[in-house]
C-alpha cells in the first residue's frame, strides 16, 4: 500500500491556523503556494484535523481566505483520482496545478486493478447505488462493486480483497484504518475562544514568541501529552500573536490554553510566519513525542 506505512498517531494533533493567514498577500498563485505549504507540513508530520479559525470579526476578506484556504486544504486532502468528480471547477483553484502532492497512504498511484495488494484500502466515491449494492471510484481501472448501498458522491473507505483472482470490496470505517490516513480540514464560523468552548481537547498549547521557553517544561508537556487523546496547537497571524488575537475577544490566553509556549527561542527575525512556525514546532513535538 505506503512503502512506510506510517502509523496512525496514538494521540491526534489538531491545528488551528487563523483565517487571516494569507490575508497578506495580494495574488492567488502565492496563496496558493503558501497554503501547499502548510498542507505538506501538515501531512508530513501526521496531523489528523485543522481548523481554520475567524480572527477578525465582519471582515470580508477575512472570510474570503478563510474559505479559500480550507478549499486548497480540502483539494489537498483529496486522492488526484477523485479530485475532478469531488470538486466543482472553481476560481480559488485556479492555480492547484502548482500544488505538491501529498503522498501519504490514502493517495495511491496505482492505477491498474490487477495491480493492488490484498487487504489494500482506498478511499473511493459512490457512483451508483442499487438496493443492495454499490458502484464505487477507487481510481482504477474499474469501478468496484461494494455490499450496501450508500448515497452517490459520498467519498467512504474501501478494503480490497483478492478471491479467485477477482478483487472484492468492502466498505470500513475510518477507525479500522491503523496507518495515517491524511487531515481532515474544518472551516467553522466560530473563533478561537468558542472552538475551544464547544470542542473537547486534552490538551491546548499555544504558540507565541512570549511564550515560555520549551526547555523549560518540556517535560510537562510531554507527561501531559503521552496522557491525552486529542491535542490541540494554536497558532497566530501573520501580524497578530495570539495574545492579541485572543484579547480582542476578552480573554488571556491563560484562560484559553494549559500551556503557552515559544517553540522558536531566539527567532532571528522580526516575525516568524505561520507556515514557519507550523513546521518548526510539527518538528520540535514530533521529536519530543515518540508516537
Amino acid at each position: 500500500m505506503f512503502p512506510l506505512n506510517p502509523p496512525k498517531r496514538k494521540t491526534s494533533i489538531v491545528v488551528a491556523i487563523p483565517a487571516s493567514t494569507t490575508a497578506d498577500i495580494p495574488h492567488l498563485r502565492e496563496k496558493t503556494l503558501k497554503i501547499g505549504f502548510i498542507g505538506r507540513a501538515l501531512a508530513i508530520f501526521r496531523v489528523e484535523e485543522i481548523l481554520i479559525y475567524e480572527d477578525k470579526d465582519k471582515d470580508e476578506n477575512i472570510k474570503y481566505n478563510q474559505k479559500l484556504i480550507g478549499e486548497i486544504l480540502n483539494y489537498m486532502a483529496t486522492p488526484q483520482y477523485l479530485r475532478k468528480s469531488v470538486f466543482k471547477i472553481s476560481p480559488n483553484l485556479r492555480y492547484a496545478g502548482i500544488l505538491p502532492p501529498l503522498r501519504t497512504p490514502n493517495h495511491p498511484l496505482k492505477k491498474s486493478l490487477s495491480s493492488v495488494l490484498d487487504g489494500e484500502i482506498r478511499k473511493g466515491l459512490v457512483v451508483k447505488s442499487f438496493r443492495e449494492d454499490s458502484l464505487i471510484d477507487i481510481g482504477l481501472d474499474k469501478l468496484i462493486q461494494v455490499r450496501g448501498k450508500f448515497k452517490p458522491g459520498t467519498v467512504l473507505n474501501v478494503k480490497l480483497f483478492k478471491v479467485d483472482d477477482k478483487v472484492r470490496g468492502e466498505v470500513i470505517p475510518p477507525d479500522e484504518i491503523q496507518v495515517y490516513w491524511g487531515f481532515k480540514v474544518k472551516v467553522p464560523s466560530k473563533t478561537l475562544d468558542e472552538i475551544i468552548g464547544s470542542e473537547k481537547f486534552d490538551l491546548k498549547i499555544a504558540t507565541s514568541r512570549y511564550g515560555e521557553q520549551l526547555s523549560s517544561i518540556a517535560n510537562m508537556i510531554v507527561n501531559r501529552w503521552i496522557k491525552s487523546k486529542k491535542v490541540l496547537l494554536a497558532f497566530g497571524s501573520p501580524v497578530e500573536g495570539l495574545r492579541e488575537i485572543v484579547k480582542r475577544r476578552g480573554f488571556k490566553l491563560e484562560e484559553l490554553f494549559d500551556f503557552t509556549v515559544n517553540t522558536i527561542s531566539n527567532q532571528g527575525v522580526e516575525t516568524v510566519r505561520v507556515e514557519e512556525a507550523l513546521i518548526s514546532t510539527l518538528a520540535v513535538f514530533n521529536y519530543l513525542i515518540n508516537d
